[in-house]
């Protein structure tokens, strides 16, 4: 006999188990895992620090560059009237103080004219000081106007409310066309900066940002940009006690640093700046050299000291050919130090969690026990198709081995059954308790008659086998498509499907899900098509009919052999539009009571007037060409021009008739509805001229 233990008892083993060897190699490999987190994390995170670091400084240098094409713009500027023209200052001031990362702005002229005011107080202290000043001046206005040979040179001093407070003498001898800034400015347009360099006026490093007049006359309009006012967001920038932030160029010359001026103290030739070297941490050179040969952003290095430091790296993209990237670096231990100082306190609680859950454990297992069984019966009341093809269960648990064979059987059962009843009719019958009984009531259904056109032309020669296994395909593939759109398939005579909508169970919107059905058949169908003809098959051609009316639906047969379908006059019409698309040329057509409920929807085109078997009135059929909302402005036009021959030849004017449908056929020669109706005129046409 085979062993067989209780689902408790089994159950608390399992999960005692389970818990404890995954809570255990857990613990065990989060120790070996949390490095190597940490390092992933703090490179992500130091990235977006880098890059919203990056990101700023490119506005700082965007908001100079946009105010320099402002004052590029003005007339005064345009035409060199620099002289004494207050308004001009006035507006050079306020850019000064919206910017203050500017030291001063300029413009020089072909001439050798120049124009420079400069805010004194952002140079260094010693700067005021030599210029022997009044304590209130603020501004400091440089202008030299050429006329002819002669030069006029003039400084002037401004108070903050750009009021003259001094005067002295111009420079003596500065010719603005000799400088770099102006003379790069033609040589090169495709970058802005000139630098970096420490200004001689204020000692301090920095760039030229300049840009070539557009109008007016020849000349430059340029800034220095005091990179020392980025050494503020710099500091903001850092991570942790010991980390920093700065900005570095090509030449590995440090432009910016929180301790810019220390650098600049302690490097030998203090006007230049300080190298890369200046920052003192061993390995950084390393893994400056790494990002430039491998492009990666994020690099790991390590100081003297065994510490591990990541740094990333971003270039500020305005600074253009300058190539200033930004650098921030962090000590990996001091950016997580309290994740890695709280690591062992984490593990000793998810420890002492497992420990806690032995008890949870034990009361889920005999919870589970009690309504294990219970299940196992309630599984035999299926509510849903799920006929995947599995083995049965078999487990040393007793309760899983019944409900094991439970299902098995179950399964077995409803999906032998379901191949011979529809499976609507299945669901109803487990979801009731009912059993099927003969007989049926009258109801209004949408009825779908399918038939592949000359199949057995195309499949008399063929091996028998081979025609069931395609054939079943494609039935396999129509059905889907019905069921998939609420659709009840029948059955399945020779080459033909005939299916029905809103029964058994109720579908209000049964003529629109019918119609739907169909276009999707349409679709599969010519899929399917497309992979016979790569396997040698023949295509089949499906043609559809479609009609909407009143049929008695129910069980019909013997009380040991029945079967669930539809009967009466709204069965044949079906079948007879079928049977019409051959005359028409058509693949579905439907009946005027399918397009009166559905008419809004999808897009049809008038046919025909028939007057079948069993109907006291004419039956107006349409072919079904798409839906709506997704048919094209051709489509439209195309159901719109045949609708208007359709109503000439519904009031018999045939002289007009005739020239609409030969102007139809020459721009649609294959259009089967057309050709039917032309060749209808021309037999009318001939019995005429043998009646005469």
């Amino acid at each position: 006999m085979r062993l067989r233990i209780g689902f408790r008892t089994s159950i608390i083993t399992v999960f005692i188990a389970v818990v404890l060897f995954v809570g255990l190699t857990l613990v065990y490999l989060s120790f070996e895992r949390v490095s190597q987190i940490t390092r992933t994390a703090a490179a992500g995170f130091i990235d977006k620090v880098a890059q919203l670091g990056a990101d700023r400084i490119d506005s700082q240098f965007r908001n100079v560059r946009d105010g320099l094409v402002i004052l590029s713009g003005l007339p005064s500027i345009q035409e060199a009237d620099i002289d004494d023209n207050t308004r001009l200052y006035g507006l050079m001031a306020s850019m000064l103080r919206n910017n203050r990362q500017l030291f001063n702005l300029y413009v020089g002229y072909e001439d050798g004219s120049f124009l420079e005011m400069d805010m004194i107080d952002r140079a260094k202290p010693g700067f005021r000081a030599s210029l022997n000043i009044p304590e209130d001046a603020l501004y400091r206005v440089v202008v030299i106007t050429k006329t002819g040979a002669s030069a006029a040179s003039n400084t002037l001093y401004l108070s903050e409310n750009l009021i003259q407070v001094g005067e002295a003498p111009g420079p003596a001898g500065y010719d603005p066309r000799q400088r770099p800034w102006y003379a790069d400015a033609f040589k090169n347009q495709k970058t802005l900066l000139t630098g970096p360099y420490v200004f001689f006026s204020t000692g301090q490093p920095g760039y030229t940002l300049r840009i070539p007049l557009k109008e007016g006359r020849r000349g430059v309009v340029a800034g220095d940009i005091l990179l020392d006012q980025s050494e503020a967001m710099l500091n903001q920038q850092r991570l942790g006690e010991s980390g920093t932030a700065f900005l570095f160029n090509d030449d590995d010359r440090i432009v910016a640093h929180p301790r810019m001026s220390e650098l600049m103290s302690d490097h030998e030739h203090g006007d230049e700046l300080p190298g890369i070297g200046s920052v003192k941490l061993a390995g950084l050179m390393s893994a400056i050299q790494s990002w430039r040969s491998q492009g990666e952003a994020q690099q790991f290095f390590e100081d003297k000291a065994g510490r591990t430091y990541v740094v990333a790296f971003h270039r500020i993209e305005t600074a253009g050919e300058a190539n200033i990237r930004l650098a921030v670096i962090a000590p990996l231990d001091e950016f997580f130090a309290q994740i890695i100082a709280e690591r062992r306190t984490l593990f000793a609680l998810a420890l002492a969690f497992v420990g806690a859950t032995l008890p949870f454990v034990f009361w889920l297992g005999s919870l589970m026990a009690r309504s294990l069984r219970k299940l196992a019966r309630e599984t035999d009341e299926i509510r849903r198709f799920q006929m995947a093809d599995h083995p049965r269960i078999h487990s040393v648990v007793a309760e899983i081995e019944d409900l094991g064979r439970s299902v098995f059987t179950m399964r077995t059962v409803v999906r032998n059954f379901s191949s011979f009843v529809p499976k609507q009719i299945v669901r109803q019958l487990i979801e009731t308790g009912t059993s099927l009984e003969l007989g049926g009531s009258r109801r209004e259904v949408t009825v779908l008659f399918t038939d592949v056109a000359d199949f057995t032309a195309k499949t008399e020669k063929a091996d028998p086998s081979q025609v069931m296994i395609y054939t079943s395909r494609y039935f396999a593939a129509l059905s889907e498509e019905i069921m998939k759109s609420e659709g009840t398939v029948d059955k399945f005579i020779g080459d033909a499907v005939m299916a029905f909508w809103n029964a058994p169970a109720d579908d209000p919107d049964h003529a629109v899900h019918a119609c739907r059905a169909v276009l999707a058949c349409l679709n599969r169908n010519d899929e399917l098509n497309r992979a016979f003809e790569r396997e040698g098959w023949p295509s089949y051609i499906t043609r559809f009919g479609l009609h909407t009316g009143d049929a008695v639906v129910g069980n019909i047969g013997s009380a040991d052999r029945m079967n669930y379908t539809a009967l009466g006059a709204t069965i044949n019409l079906a079948s007879r539009l079928e049977g019409l698309n051959k005359a028409y040329g058509t693949r579905v057509l439907v009946s005027s009571a399918v397009r009166e409920r559905t008419g809004g929807v999808f897009l049809f085109r008038s046919v025909d007037r028939i007057r079948p078997k069993g109907f006291a009135e004419p039956v107006t059929i349409s072919e079904l060409r798409g839906e709506r909302e997704t048919a094209g402005a051709s489509e439209r036009n195309f159901c719109r021009r045949w609708e208007e021959i359709y109503a000439l030849i519904e009031r018999g004017d045939r002289k007009e008739v005739t020239i609409k449908l030969r102007a139809f056929l020459i721009d649609y020669p294959g259009d089967g509805v057309a050709q039917y109706h032309a060749g209808q005129f021309r037999v009318a046409v001939k019995r005429e001229s043998a009646r005469e």
